[in-house]
């Protein structure tokens, strides 16, 4: 029996990719995360069951209520990733002697807001969103509207209460006829 020319020179490669393909470490494939400058959180106070959206730069202090948070990282997602929004979290709660007690200091989850929530008698916090991808540019300023156009402030809008549902009865409903065959 006569074997092609070249036979040997193919089997030894075969043989080393073999070799390779089953030493070589097997790790799934991951996306870098995405440092961001700014965490969006969610805070509910229990007694008004008023919701408000605040945006705080990383290392800054907001307060809300009796609460004072500071993220220190927040880290996002590509959008073609599967969604990981995560940040670093620290919430004191300023007590009526003035003093504060850290409640609160760890990894907060937007996807999963009651895995490692804030708990505290009056408010809940909750991540929802990172913005401004630390090696994106910063937004640029816009030139003022004229004087006669109305403007709105945002964080006015951001605060405003949702609408009355019982106003929505007092629309006008339009009523079909329905021809009957």
């Amino acid at each position: 029996m006569t074997r092609p020319v070249g036979w040997q020179i193919k089997a030894a490669c075969a043989l080393v990719l073999v070799v390779a393909a089953s030493t070589m470490p097997v790790a799934p494939a991951l996306a870098d995360k995405i440092a961001n400058r700014v965490a969006v959180f969610a805070f509910l106070d229990k007694v008004t069951a008023r919701i408000s959206t605040k945006q705080i730069p990383l290392n800054q202090t907001v307060q809300f209520g009796s609460l004072k948070v500071t993220p220190r990282v927040c880290y996002s997602r590509p959008a073609t990733e599967e969604p990981k929004t995560t940040t670093f979290v620290e919430v004191d709660d300023l007590k009526l002697d003035g003093t504060t007690e850290r409640i609160f200091s760890g990894w907060m989850l937007a996807q999963s807001p009651g895995l490692h929530a804030v708990e505290h008698p009056v408010y809940d916090v909750w991540l929802t969103d990172c913005q401004r991808p630390t090696g994106a540019p910063a937004p640029v300023a816009k030139a003022p509207a004229p004087a006669d156009t109305a403007t709105v402030d945002a964080a006015a809008v951001a605060d405003t209460p949702p609408p009355d549902p019982t106003a929505l009865d007092e629309l006008p409903v339009k009523k079909h006829r329905v021809k009957r065959q």
